[in-house]
């Protein structure tokens, strides 16, 4: 126990007399948590936005208009043929064009329908797909107007029939896609960071040799190996509370669970990410080696965890893989913890999953660590 304390000690005295290294553990995280919280946004704002209004009534400008006063659209300007506005499509100026056909209010009355072209600059799929959302809703509501400003004095006894639908939003009732990223962002940064300190750590003995004069001492192996990877679980917690507490004070995230429940499960999972970054560095032999190899499992760890993408949109054998993901079960108890205040009943077979993972990845880690004479 003595010589476990001893490297713990030697550890964390390593760690804060590289002043260089303080800055990179603490303070560019929790700028990355403010930075890629406010940029990273499902949100498609500022749509450049064209028409083509071939009628110039009352009718098409008030269609217009109502697009002006949409937050997410900018109005740009009223192309003379498709042919303009097709070209300033390619050349990346514009990304919605509508075009009003001749006759758009005379049609509306007497036939009572009409139809209006929409073309999308559709080179990102997700953006245009939430910008062709974001026009139907705009032009129905125009048209249930319409259904009232354009009804026949004939008609007046008979009343359209509108159904109304009044949604409840469940957990994130503002709809704001902070509260959404910034729990997964706070899982990314503690991964992250935990995994490439563990990872060049041992290297790093390696590479200055004082890993050869350890291993002719006669500390045991599992001694060593607690005694270099606790100062990073001790690390890794503590950017998950100054993570915590930015996220209620800058973001005023909702934590409607156990912050008890979300640290114990925070504890075994780190475990999960030290055996990984220690498994990595027992099979390199430079800084750079383990920054490659550790870098390349986490972009892939990250895109299939369902931080940026719904993992049921994936393909089939792709949402098997992520089951062998454990970002992915640390992305979605966060989430359900803090956002849906779920128990311990309900994490538990994740908590059970990451346990298992833990314990295997830190097994093979042991197992390869050579401690040669």
């Amino acid at each position: 126990m003595k010589t476990i304390l001893y490297i713990i000690q030697k550890e964390f005295k390593q760690i804060f007399r590289n002043k260089g290294m303080l800055p990179i553990i603490f303070v560019l995280p929790l700028l990355q948590l403010v930075i890629l919280s406010n940029a990273a946004t499902f949100e498609v704002k500022h749509i450049k936005f064209g028409y083509i209004d071939n009628d110039h009534s009352i009718t098409s400008r008030a269609l217009v208009e109502k697009f002006n006063a949409s937050t997410y659209f900018d109005v740009l300007t009223n192309f003379s043929s498709e042919k303009t506005a097709s070209s300033a499509m390619l050349k990346g100026e514009i990304d919605v064009v509508v075009n009003i056909p001749l006759h758009f209010e005379r049609d509306l009355q007497k036939e009572k329908h009409i139809d209006l072209g929409v073309t999308i600059n559709a080179i990102d799929g997700a953006a245009a797909g939430v910008e062709n959302v974001y026009i139907t809703q705009i032009v129905q509501n125009f048209n249930r107007q319409l259904k009232v400003d354009l009804f026949q004095i004939s008609d007046q006894q008979i009343q359209p029939i509108q159904i109304e639908t009044i949604p409840l939003f469940w957990y994130n009732q503002t709809l704001n896609y902070k509260t959404f990223m910034v729990p997964g962002i706070l899982v990314l940064l503690v991964s992250m960071i935990t995994l490439f300190l563990s990872g060049m750590n041992i290297v790093r003995e390696k590479e200055i040799g004082t890993l050869e004069q350890i291993n002719v001492t006669p500390i045991k192996k599992s001694q060593f190996i607690i005694g270099k990877l606790f100062p990073f679980w001790v690390i890794g917690m503590a950017l998950l509370t100054v993570g915590l507490l930015l996220s209620k004070l800058i973001f005023n995230v909702p934590m409607l669970g156990s912050l008890a429940l979300l640290y114990a499960f925070t504890s075994v999972y780190i475990l999960v990410i030290l055996g990984i970054g220690l498994f990595i560095s027992n099979f390199t032999d430079t800084q750079q080696q383990a920054m490659f190899i550790a870098w390349f499992f986490v972009v892939i760890f990250i895109l299939m965890s369902g931080l940026f993408t719904p993992i049921e949109s994936m393909p089939v054998w792709a949402q098997i893989v992520t089951e062998f993901n454990p970002i992915k079960y640390y992305v979605e108890v966060m989430r359900m913890v803090m956002l849906k205040g779920s128990g311990f009943t309900d994490i538990l077979p994740l908590l059970i999953k990451t346990s298992l993972y833990a314990i295997i990845m830190n097994g093979l880690a042991v197992w390869s660590y050579k401690k040669t004479t």
